[in-house]
């Protein structure tokens, strides 16, 4: 499995600015190590799968990057280190709070004398700038958030790997919270038509690849001593435990966060191998804005303290 990567890997291009990017997430992991600080690598947003060399046409995967975004927000509440390795154009921590409003509309015209006039907040929206605001530029003076941008499934799975060489020089002071929603199925470079498909040709048919699974060599070689946290959805009930507790048996990390399409928002199950803890909220406490990621973030984040003072890996 780990040689299905790799050659995954060496076959697909790599992003624009690669070695760039690797040496800014080398140069910020080492900074965090010098200060003694959890560092936690999440994933956020869906993969990108172009059906062209030149691509027009693409699949897509189902993922806002919501849960990402909110759960970065938590973990630099918590005074972990973040590195953030999302989908280009999907939500951002602290941005978030504003995907549902045009920016314009939070601004206005200040007029200061006859002849100009200056931009500022409208008094509205004041605290609620101000209070993003603040703790984004409390993150970016500390030194505690790096943002990585992926499109495609190969952009992300190359980045992913770079990143994990990287935080791998922290050993058991790094988690993975690996939330981003991956392609299942690619189409190899070699196979791909080089220009636009034409709809004159007749109906559409496609050959897809399986994705090579990452988790296992991640586990095994890439990180071998992080805490990894990987996602579960799933849409029957019955079946989303016993796919959690598959998925550790198989892979051998830590967590598993489950949860079903339709409830994903107000209830999730952490299951490890030997338990499984149900985090649901209540309807008064989502009416009154609160987030399941923050206790999804609190159980994580004890968890890791008890794996990095106990547990070592063999």
């Amino acid at each position: 499995m780990a040689e299905n990567i790799s050659n995954f890997l060496r076959q697909v291009s790599v992003p624009d600015k690669y070695e760039a990017i690797r040496s800014e997430l080398c140069n910020f992991v080492e900074r965090q190590k010098q200060k003694g600080r959890c560092v936690v690598l999440v994933t956020s947003g869906g993969t990108k799968v172009p059906l062209e060399s030149r691509t027009v046409r693409f699949l897509d995967n189902f993922s806002s990057g919501t849960r990402g975004a909110s759960s970065a927000e938590y973990f630099l509440q918590e005074g972990y280190a973040v590195i953030f390795l999302h989908r280009s154009r999907s939500m951002k921590p602290f941005l978030r709070h504003f995907s549902h409003l045009n920016y314009l509309d939070l601004l206005e015209f200040k007029t200061t004398t006859e002849s100009s006039s200056q931009i500022q907040v409208k008094q509205s929206f004041e605290k609620m700038v101000g209070t993003q605001l603040e703790k984004h530029q409390t993150a970016v003076s500390d030194d505690r958030l790096l943002g990585v941008e992926f499109q495609t499934l190969s952009e992300y799975l190359q980045l992913l790997h770079a990143s994990c060489q990287a935080v791998s020089l922290l050993n058991n002071k790094v988690m993975l919270y690996l939330a981003a929603a991956v392609s299942d199925f690619y189409i190899p470079k070699e196979q791909m038509p080089e220009h636009k498909i034409q709809s004159g040709d007749g109906p559409l048919q496609l050959s897809l690849e399986m994705v090579p699974k990452m988790l296992q060599p991640l586990v095994k070689e890439w990180v071998p001593d992080a805490f990894v946290v990987s996602f579960k959805l799933e849409t029957d009930q019955e079946l989303l435990v016993k796919k959690a507790q598959q998925a550790l048996a198989k892979y051998c990390h830590q967590v598993v966060v489950a949860n079903l399409l339709e409830t994903r928002k107000k209830e999730i199950i952490v299951v490890t191998t030997d338990s499984h803890k149900v985090i649901k909220l209540t309807d008064s406490q989502l009416d009154s804005g609160v987030e399941i990621e923050e206790h999804i973030i609190k159980e994580l984040i004890s968890a890791h303290s008890h794996f990095i003072q106990h547990v070592t890996k063999v």
